[in-house]
């Protein structure tokens, strides 16, 4: 059984989020996306138990389901800040667990702590050892993983605000962790160069703001199991049996992948930002420090350096991004929406036509040239001019034709989808 997961996501009760972004339209556009097994985020908020409660039924399994059977599993994202070794910390993990139960037991240690109601993702003072001690001591199933780790802002290994080593931030409870999340601006093969890495699992899934599906399973891991529980999604991730890759965008895609300032509009590599001592040639002030220059700060390995048995991965740019570029119009447009639901609507979910569709059949439907483009995109033959500072990064599908990235009216998507829904 191909699980396609994405365990890491918020719901319409986290700041900067969708308020529709709940249980109904997770599992619908879920379902457009190709993800067959989604978290639920934000599991510990008061309000979002209730909903939880009314929307999904448990059966003893760990996987909750809606009315549908569609699989659910209860999950969260918590931020602590605080200092340690004279140095401000910012580190924010996932959390998963079985069961509704748990999940008001959750609350009630975090209670102890501080809100819980004000945000899907509160904040709490406590170091990384403390918050595993609070959580194995509700329940010892509990999973905890560093979110997004190599992100400037919030993570473990933040160039602002992380640590050097798990070591460091997890001190003698690293034994309890077992799986790091790669975000959008780094892929297994940098994280492959951090021997340290070796011991976890690298995982990936969207971290969505919405539910809408070039955000929702953007990145995801698929597991290949006999029997879809709690139990042997956590077997799989801490035994590294049973997960059978992940999906991937490409790390210059992310936002964060190269140095630089967004209000200055500019954007260096690790050298180019390195020979400035890491300032603005514009404005003289600090650049933000990107994934790929704080992975070669702590790598221990040469680039292109693999494992002998690797946990495969595959990076897919969102196929709205690929009709962009292939039609040379942008991506808010209403062409390039009522593009994406034709497909969605006669070839499978997005994920149907990114992986698995015959060239052939891709022809029929898309035309020639979009075809070429989907398959340059499944063979891992797109670049991208890398993302910087909360900038996306930009796939060019040649040379001679870059498209700019516009901000995105949600109108036009939104108008798209509601007609592909009709």
């Amino acid at each position: 059984m191909e699980i396609i997961s994405d365990l890491h996501l918020h719901s319409k009760y986290s700041r900067a989020c969708s308020k529709d972004l709940d249980i109904r339209n997770m599992e619908k556009y879920a379902r457009i996306k190709g993800v067959n097994l989604m978290g639920t985020g934000d599991f510990q908020h008061p309000e979002w138990q209730k909903e939880l409660k009314k929307e999904l039924a448990e059966d003893g399994t760990g996987i909750l389901r809606t009315k549908t059977g569609f699989p659910f599993m209860l999950t969260s994202e918590i931020s602590l800040i605080y200092s340690q070794g004279g140095k401000g910390r910012k580190v924010h993990n996932v959390i998963w667990c079985k069961s509704l139960e748990i999940a008001s037991q959750v609350s009630q240690a975090l209670l102890k702590h501080g809100r819980i109601d004000y945000d899907g993702r509160p904040i709490f003072g406590m170091t990384c050892p403390e918050f595993v001690d609070l959580m194995k001591g509700v329940d010892e199933d509990i999973e905890i993983i560093p979110a997004h780790i190599w992100t400037p802002w919030f993570s473990l290994f933040g160039s602002n605000s992380g640590f050097d080593s798990v070591r460091e931030a997890f001190g003698d409870r690293i034994d309890k962790i077992h799986a790091v999340e790669t975000g959008l601006s780094s892929d297994p093969e940098m994280n492959w160069r951090l021997s340290q890495l070796d011991r976890f699992a690298v995982v990936s899934f969207s971290d969505s703001h919405s539910f809408w599906p070039w955000r929702l399973g953007r990145e995801a891991t698929v597991f290949e199991l006999e029997e879809l529980t709690y139990g042997n999604i956590i077997k799989a991730l801490r035994t590294k049996k049973g997960l059978k890759e992940t999906i991937e965008v490409d790390p210059g895609y992310g936002k964060y992948h190269y140095d630089g300032h967004r209000n200055c509009n500019v954007s260096l590599s690790p050298r180019e930002s390195n020979r400035l001592n890491k300032l603005c040639p514009k404005c003289g002030r600090p650049l933000t420090i990107g994934v790929e220059n704080r992975v070669e700060e702590l790598a221990d390995r040469p680039v292109g350096y693999k494992p002998e048995t690797p946990i495969p991965f595959k990076k897919y740019i969102p196929l709205s991004e690929l009709i962009s570029a292939a039609a040379g119009k942008a991506v808010a447009t209403k062409a390039v929406w009522a593009e994406y639901y034709k497909l969605v609507g006669k070839l499978g979910s997005e994920y149907d036509v990114l992986r698995a569709v015959p060239e052939k059949e891709l022809e029929k439907h898309a035309g020639k040239k979009l075809a070429e483009v989907i398959m340059k995109n499944r063979n891992q033959q797109i670049k991208v001019t890398p993302g910087y500072d909360g900038v996306y990064g930009v796939p060019i599908i040649d040379e001679s034709q870059k498209i700019e990235q516009p901000e995105v009216d949600i109108r036009d998507r939104q108008k798209g989808l509601q007609d592909y829904m009709s």
